[in-house]
């Protein structure tokens, strides 16, 4: 059973606190929300922290009416880096039920081309390596790729025909 003076006390507490949010609340939310990065949620829930702990405070408030902006202002302030605080402690959370459905591409086949790829590679001769390295790689002509190697240009397309035939017959049959 409540003393008879109580349900005054909370009736006073709660006309406080919609007055001090009429009064304050868009300022303190704007500054809050300043505080938190613009995280529009966070700023929310450090304005209600901050309004719940001046209920609680009533009555103190209620006496020291000047003060009021700036006690609203240091609660939020603390709050705000609290939270910082505790989140570098704690690691952020992840709900594990997305990834369970989200697909991992598979990269085996393209790694598995570049193997068979890399083995016709080696099985061809120094020269016709060369040629399709120069040409194809380094993306040169042939003129260039002749230059470049200091054989004539008939040269080198000739490597470069042969090289793309055997490594074409190597892959086909693999």
């Amino acid at each position: 059973m409540e003393p008879a003076g109580a349900d005054d006390v909370s009736d006073r507490h709660e006309a406080l606190i919609r007055a001090l949010y009429r009064e304050f609340g868009g300022a303190l939310f704007g500054h809050v929300l300043y505080l938190t990065g613009n995280d529009r949620q966070w700023a929310e829930d450090v304005v209600q922290e901050t309004l719940v702990r001046a209920w609680r405070n009533a009555d103190r408030l209620d006496r020291e009416s000047i003060g009021v902006r700036a006690w609203l202002y240091t609660v939020a302030r603390n709050l705000v880096i609290d939270g910082r605080r505790s989140s570098k402690v704690r690691p952020y959370v992840v709900d594990a039920a997305p990834l369970d459905t989200m697909t991992i591409p598979d990269d085996s086949e393209n790694s598995l081309s570049a193997m068979v790829i890399a083995d016709a590679l080696q099985a061809l001769s120094p020269k016709h390596r060369e040629a399709l390295a120069e040409t194809y790689l380094r993306d040169r002509t042939v003129e260039e790729a002749a230059r470049v190697l200091g054989v004539p240009q008939g040269t080198v397309k000739s490597r470069v025909y042969y090289a793309l035939k055997a490594l074409r017959h190597a892959l086909e049959n693999d």
